[in-house]
């Protein structure tokens, strides 16, 4: 859904940035902006950013209030559309996106449960994050631990990750489920093409429905979910984590944390 970045051009990334010169009354100098910085230490730019609030963290603005948080938000409401009483299941559920869905289904009266690759990332979703219950998938049998933490099965499957995960959660759906495709992080340094998913004609039989969407086709929509993601914050039913990496030499390293499972909510570099 967007080009390949070019050999030798910087590695596309959302950030913030200071404006030291300006020509632009909509920027001027001493702003904070929020935008296509990529990994750079200068960026040059005509439109395409907005001026970050003062009361608002910069922590914040990548993460709940950036792309992360606005995927969670629509993801979930437009595409899973939830009902309370419905149980929805997470991949990825310790990380940015993953992490915002759960609670924002939590808030809207579901039954949460999440996958995450440890016991500390697991006990952060059901202690501090108000997860039901929630799944190691390094070392529960995924197949079980999904059928026994949603006995009347899964509603909606919000799923960043793909693979084998999305096909047992696919083998759990319960009748007319959604499965909401968001990312499939296990897929991506594959350097053969990974079969799909083995089961696609369980859909049949439990009427379920799978979507995949993109944010970018929700930007005209952020005040939407940014004034509901406050208003959560401001009423302490939703938090945030983030996991902050110092220099843009360690950039590689806060990228390959989404892989190693090192973070835990969102990752970004701090220059």
């Amino acid at each position: 859904y967007l080009p390949a970045i070019e050999i030798g051009a910087p590695i596309r990334s959302t950030g913030l940035a200071t404006v030291i010169e300006s020509n632009n009354d909509a920027y001027p100098v001493g702003a904070t902006v929020t935008g296509l910085t990529d990994w750079q230490q200068y960026v040059v730019f005509e439109r395409g950013f907005r001026v970050l609030p003062d009361d608002v963290p910069p922590e914040a603005a990548l993460s709940v209030f950036g792309t992360t948080g606005l995927t969670a938000y629509f993801g979930l409401l437009d595409v899973g559309r939830p009902v309370a009483g419905e149980t929805v299941l997470i991949s990825g559920a310790a990380g940015a996106t993953g992490s915002v869905v759960g609670q924002i289904a939590r808030i809207k009266g579901c039954r949460v449960v999440g996958i995450a690759g440890s016991e500390e990332k697991c006990a952060w979703l059901v202690d501090e994050l108000g997860f039901d219950e929630a799944i190691n998938y390094k070392t529960d049998n995924v197949r079980r631990s999904i059928r026994a933490a949603c006995p009347d099965g899964v509603d909606v499957f919000f799923d960043n990750v793909g693979g084998e995960i999305l096909d047992a959660a696919i083998n759990n759906l319960a009748l007319r489920g959604r499965v909401v495709l968001c990312g499939a992080i296990s897929q991506y340094n594959d350097v053969a093409p990974t079969p799909g998913p083995k089961n696609l004609s369980v859909l049949i039989g439990r009427r379920g429905r799978m979507e995949g969407f993109i944010v970018l086709d929700y930007l005209r929509r952020a005040g939407e979910a940014i004034s509901d993601l406050a208003g959560w914050i401001g009423d302490g039913e939703l938090t945030y984590k983030t996991y902050v990496v110092d220099g843009l030499d360690n950039a590689p390293q806060a990228l390959n944390t989404l892989f190693t499972g090192e973070n835990t909510g969102k990752a970004m570099v701090r220059l």
